[in-house]
């Protein structure tokens, strides 16, 4: 096939293209930035535009399909001339599911938590040398690409969001898998520039549940009360199984699980890790790994990029970035190393990047969840604000929405960086969470300060 895709240096959209490239198609792709590591990634297959920006020359009667990216504008120029010529325009969900129609589709969902069961997974499957089709949201550490499609596997093991497909197609990604085997790890509400209430957002998570092919296999964490009430009251007849937070205790820093062939010694730690963990399990099962050799495997998985991932290490200090934005994520992951770091003095580092975030009515749902921290600190920046056009925050009104009068605010990238590298990190825990980049901030001299101490 001819593939054209607008927007290619997406992370999905270049691996997309990649992996259509190991196939064997002719891939070409435009985009008007492109960052690392997806511009090396296409230079080194052959595939990276000639130059940046985007030209309606590429588009012509000679493509078999056009594959637009969330990245792009509805009036892109290259979209309007494919749908001009009447051209196949797919967003990539939908890609994804016309070459996986043959397979076993089993498909992780929620608001937090799908990138780290599926790459427990897919750690599993590879530790026992089992190959599978993948898509996940994050680089893992043992696994060389975040996207694998091939013509000889049986089964497709996809990451599911709930946000829209592309620019042209606004319903969540995951209603077009329509999988076989699911898990919802929870439901917390996000992206609130298009699901504007919790309701509406809800309600995206019930359309999933509709998606699922009679007879197909729901597994849902029941200590999530609004996912549970959803499911459990749920009329698609679909088999459902709950999973819950399985036994486990903590010793010297070190969280074991309980299990019929003793304890085992894990290298994450946290609530939601260990829920992360049994859903897995379950989806591992299902797609047939038994417990004895899940257990074997499960306990080398060091995590997924960016998700609460230890970066740096002193004698008593230690550096976690996650990539936590909503308030959810920001609560589970606070409360997570609270309870792994009992003796240790914690601070907290939250960007305000997303659009949500940035919501002066939606910044009231984080409320209280930096708590826990014994020193707490909000940055967001103010090219962030102008980029999404967003109006100017007062730094009161987050301390307002915080609740919390001794939250430290900071607007410049600069100041933030000033105060990491003024303390003296002994016997404490520094956790920067963001799905950005604090404004640029220089992560290797963080790292550097941090192992002195």
């Amino acid at each position: 096939m001819r593939i054209h895709f607008i927007a290619i240096g997406g992370s999905t959209m270049h691996s997309l293209a990649l992996a259509m490239h190991r196939l064997g198609h002719l891939v070409s792709g435009s985009d008007d930035t492109i960052y690392e590591p997806s511009s090396s990634n296409l230079k080194a297959a052959g595939i990276h535009p000639e130059l940046i920006g985007w030209f309606p020359e590429k588009i012509n009667t000679t493509l078999d399909v056009v594959v637009l990216g969330m990245h792009a504008r509805k009036d892109n120029p290259e979209l309007v001339r494919a749908q001009e010529l009447g051209l196949l325009v797919q967003s990539y969900p939908e890609f994804i599911a016309a070459r996986s129609q043959d397979k076993t589709r089993v498909v992780v969902a929620g608001s937090h938590g799908k990138t780290t069961i599926t790459s427990m997974v897919l750690h599993v499957l590879q530790y026992h040398a089992i190959e599978t089709d993948f898509m996940v949201g994050a680089q893992i550490k043992s696994i060389k690409n975040t996207l694998s499609i091939t013509e000889e596997s049986n089964f497709i093991l996809l990451e599911g969001d709930e946000y829209l497909s592309s620019p042209i197609d606004l319903r969540p990604k995951f209603l077009w898998y329509q999988p076989n085997i699911a898990l919802i790890s929870g439901i917390g509400w996000d992206h609130v520039n298009v699901f504007p209430t919790f309701d509406i957002y809800v309600e995206q998570f019930n359309r999933f549940i509709f998606s699922i092919p009679a007879g197909g296999v729901l597994l849902y964490n029941a200590e999530d009360e609004v996912l549970k009430s959803l499911v459990e009251t749920h009329p698609h007849p679909i088999k459902k199984i709950p999973y819950q937070t399985p036994q486990h205790f903590t010793q010297s820093g070190v969280t074991y699980l309980d299990t019929p062939e003793g304890s085992l010694p894990l290298s994450i730690f946290g609530t939601h890790n260990l829920l992360n963990l049994a859903g897995a399990q379950w989806i591992a099962q299902l797609m047939g790994v038994d417990a004895s050799d899940f257990y074997e495997a499960i306990p080398s998985f060091k995590g997924a990029s960016k998700r609460l991932e230890c970066i740096a290490k002193g004698d008593t200090a230690f550096l976690y970035r996650d990539f936590a934005h909503a308030p959810s994520k920001v609560k589970a992951t606070v409360d997570a190393v609270r309870k792994q770091f009992k003796n240790h003095r914690i601070c907290l580092c939250l960007e305000l990047h997303t659009f949500s975030s940035l919501d002066p009515e939606f910044i009231n749902q984080y409320a209280h969840t930096l708590d826990q921290g014994d020193e707490t600190i909000v940055f967001y920046d103010q090219e962030a604000l102008k980029i999404k056009n967003k109006k100017p925050i007062e730094k009161t009104h987050i301390q307002k929405a915080f609740q919390q009068t001794d939250l430290h605010v900071y607007n410049d990238a600069a100041q933030l960086m000033d105060l990491l590298l003024q303390k003296e990190y002994h016997n404490e825990v520094l956790v920067m969470m963001s799905s950005g980049s604090f404004g640029g901030l220089d992560w290797e001299i963080l790292q550097k300060h941090i192992v002195v101490f």
